[in-house]
């Protein structure tokens, strides 16, 4: 959306990634969010679905208005009517007075139905007579009530084949389905992954004061990428946490992986070759492994200039002591103690500085050898001249390493 950076909203919510789908989730939403149309966001559990709504909200003409989120799935059928279109004194045991609902209260601003496949037929009637007329009657009430509410609805259910089986109406899908976004899944996000692994295990190693944070060698980077990961980033934080604090190794490799059940996939496999991982003529087939270990490289390499970069820029605005943060996105306003979404994947972590390196052009010009010069002289480097810790590293054996350092003539 013009007028609008992207990093800008991405820094804001803790947003973290630079896949073209995600960016496309974040255009979408901020082109919607002048408008009153109803959007509905579908994408598996775990994707960070609950940050759009947000966003839509702040950036909409209600944004002065309550912003309201509800999981739907976690309120019990028996009172979820109530929950979202109030009731009247009386109506039922221990109904003392008048109760607005949600609806009701979010009048004027935005509703976000997370989880909304999980209504009962009957509570989706009510809700498809709002979207058509603006009014809804309380439980126990004979009098229709006018509301003004932007519906903003998310569900990880296969939505077509609820329709199927008849356990969601046909007719609300269509008016909740205004604007329809479709997060993408974590495994269809390329190099987000290494982004993501990068910002868990430093958050982590700070939190539990660990010295050294964990990191992947390229074999390992390609099989985290390539892994399927049906949690997406609730799983895939999990997963960084549990090695972060169990692991003895630093380095992380495929082998390590698979103590946490995380394997690769048969066109990994086939792409990890060992021993001879990372050489300057490669044999027939290893040509596209070792260019992907390459390019895997070059990216860490930059990733690691940049969060150099970025606690530079932290440490000179703020106090030593003080550990920086974004403000996390503003809370929705309760009512009634609304359920609010479960999890947020996003909302605790900022995201990358998007800065180019000044070193970039300069590296992309190296040629194989260079490069893998240059990143065997900076794994000797971090690892005072131990050769394993730095085999370990670059995802070749000792013997190898050592043989390199001799071809290269690299003093240690």
């Amino acid at each position: 959306m013009a007028g609008i950076d992207l990093n800008q909203i991405k820094q804001r919510y803790g947003i973290i990634g630079r896949d073209p789908k995600l960016d496309n989730v974040l255009d979408t939403a901020l082109q919607v969010a002048k408008t009153n149309l109803a959007v509905f966001i579908q994408g598996e559990s775990g994707t960070g679905k609950e940050v759009i709504p947000r966003i839509i909200h702040d950036h909409s003409l209600r944004k002065t208005k309550r912003y309201i989120a509800i999981n739907c799935g976690s309120i019990p059928e028996g009172t979820i009517d109530s929950e979202l279109f109030g009731h009247v004194k009386g109506s039922f045991t221990g109904a003392i007075s008048d109760h607005d609902g949600y609806f009701g209260a979010a009048n004027g601003g935005t509703l976000f139905l997370d989880e909304v496949g999980e209504l009962p037929l009957s509570t989706q009637v009510r809700l498809l007579r709002v979207l058509e007329t603006g009014e809804y009657i309380p439980v126990g009430g004979s009098e229709p009530k006018k509301t003004d509410v932007r519906i903003v609805a998310a569900t990880n259910v296969k939505i077509e084949k609820a329709i199927r089986e008849g356990k969601f109406r046909e007719d609300l899908y269509y008016r909740l389905c205004t604007i329809s976004v479709k997060m993408p899944p974590l495994r269809e996000r390329g190099e987000d992954v290494l982004l993501l692994f990068k910002k868990f295990a430093m958050d982590t190693a700070q939190q539990y004061s660990i010295p050294e944070p964990i990191r992947l060698t390229p074999e390992a980077g390609l099989v985290m990428m390539s892994y399927k990961w049906p949690g997406n980033i609730r799983q895939f934080k999990n997963v960084v946490e549990q090695m972060s604090i169990l692991s003895e190794e630093r380095i992380i490799t495929p082998e390590i992986l698979t103590k946490y059940e995380i394997t690769p996939s048969s066109e990994t496999t086939e792409l990890v070759v060992r021993d001879n991982s990372i050489s300057s003529q490669p044999s027939d087939g290893s040509m596209e492994h070792a260019m992907k270990m390459m390019q895997l490289m070059i990216h860490s390499l930059k990733m690691d200039v940049e969060m150099l970069k970025q606690r530079v820029d932290n440490k000179a605005e703020e106090p030593q002591h003080i550990i920086h943060r974004l403000p996390a996105p503003p809370q929705p306003i309760q009512h009634a103690q609304p359920v609010q979404p479960t999890h947020t994947e996003f909302s605790e972590y900022s995201e990358y500085s998007e800065r180019p390196s000044a070193d970039d052009d300069d590296e992309e010009d190296l040629n194989l050898e260079q490069m893998e010069r240059r990143l065997i002289e900076k794994a000797l480097r971090r690892s005072r001249n131990r050769r394993k810790v730095a085999a370990d590293e670059l995802g070749i054996s000792e013997r190898t390493l050592y043989r390199k350092i001799k071809d290269y003539g690299i003093e240690e």
